[in-house]
């Protein structure tokens, strides 16, 4: 979900296959091991009649991504492939055109593996076009909302972060909170069951996105700084007598801990609001409900560790490790179909954590 930066680090190195000796399912699967390990590990937990198109989706998303990453390229070039890449997913443009454009215009500190599935554009809009007309309606309401968004943010972005709380809430949302609602459009599609509760669904969806983008936000403070990006809200640590304009590694101020704890507690919040959103789907659906549930557990883990180490200086400082994956593995499953489990769990896990109710609707 969270997009960009996922929590578990995404390889750098893929090697394209110039023929179809493969299947697209396989095509999906090994760009997704590259630019994704997160979502490599959890999309084939979905079923058959959603692993396909979700996999699709964040692809899309992932090349979006790549635009609004690039170190180099002005703003205002940014908006017009975000522009010409909505176009390609509305058919409105040629995909081939596009990828070759996008490809030379890319900086070089773009990682292969992104660079790569910028040139396979035309094979992920064909996948795309093969699927049921409501799951392409999906992708494609998710990939204009993204990437106006992220056009616009790039127009503004501003070393010294973002005003407020309720900026950086926007910013989630066009990066992530539009994810969520993807999903939920697609797993509506799926099941009949699940879509009689979309009108509670949906606000929650929202919030989904944004417990997993934040807790990304959060752990690459550092690493964003060192492109020229930063995502915080000002007014928060200013109510701390911090301001961002001096956020330095070498020279850390008590106010920015106390605004980076605030922060911490709204993610926490939202990771509630996630568990409520994987809850509502039905418990017989143990892939839907452990593809929530093992990034939400990666999620309060990492969050966890920010916590107990607010001075840290480096993402690799709060990564979580691959025990700490394993384990989140083996406790959802045993727990999946279980909601006060689930909650107990959550909770023993979130202790001592920060938490901030958020509204949503």
């Amino acid at each position: 979900m969270a997009t960009r930066n996922a929590i578990i680090p995404a390889a750098h190195s893929v090697h394209r296959d110039g023929g179809r000796t493969e299947s697209d399912e396989q095509f999906q699967a090994r760009m997704l091991r590259f630019v994704s390990r997160t979502f490599a590990l959890t999309i084939p937990q979905l079923p058959d009649a959603l692993r396909e198109a979700v996999g699709n989706g964040y692809l899309l998303c992932r090349i979006v991504d790549t635009i609004e990453d690039d170190a180099v390229m002005p703003a205002a070039q940014k908006r017009v492939f975000c522009e010409k890449f909505t176009a390609v997913v509305e058919g409105r443009a040629d995909a081939a055109q596009f990828a070759a454009e996008l490809g030379a215009a890319l900086g070089p500190a773009t990682p292969p593996a992104e660079r790569d599935l910028v040139l396979d554009t035309p094979r992920v809009i064909a996948i795309m076009n093969g699927f049921r007309p409501a799951q392409q309606e999906a992708l494609r309401i998710c990939v204009a909302v993204m990437a106006e968004g992220m056009a616009a943010f790039q127009e503004r972005k501003d070393p010294a972060g973002v005003p407020t709380l309720a900026d950086m809430d926007r910013y989630c949302y066009y990066v992530a909170g539009v994810v969520g609602e993807m999903l939920t459009r697609l797993f509506c599609d799926y099941s009949t069951e699940i879509a009689r509760r979309r009108e509670e669904l949906m606000p929650l969806a929202v919030s989904f996105g944004q417990a997993l983008q934040m807790t990304n936000i959060l752990k690459d403070i550092w690493e964003d700084r060192e492109r020229g990006a930063c995502w915080l809200p000002r007014d928060v640590f200013a109510s701390h007598g911090f301001d961002l304009r001096d956020l330095s590694a070498d020279r850390q101020h008590p106010g920015f801990e106390q605004g980076l704890a605030d922060l911490i507690g709204v993610a926490h919040g939202h990771v509630r609001n996630a568990l409520r959103y994987t809850l509502l789907l039905p418990p017989h659906e143990t892939g839907l409900r452990n593809f929530c549930l093992w990034a939400l557990g990666m999620a309060i883990l990492t969050l966890r560790k920010i916590n107990k180490n607010r001075s840290f200086v480096s993402g690799r400082q709060v990564k979580i490790t691959r025990r700490s994956v394993k384990a989140t593995i083996a406790i959802s499953q045993w727990t999946v179909r279980n909601d006060r489990l689930l909650w107990l769990l959550f909770r023993m896990i979130g202790a001592g954590v920060p938490s901030t109710a958020v509204q949503i609707g």
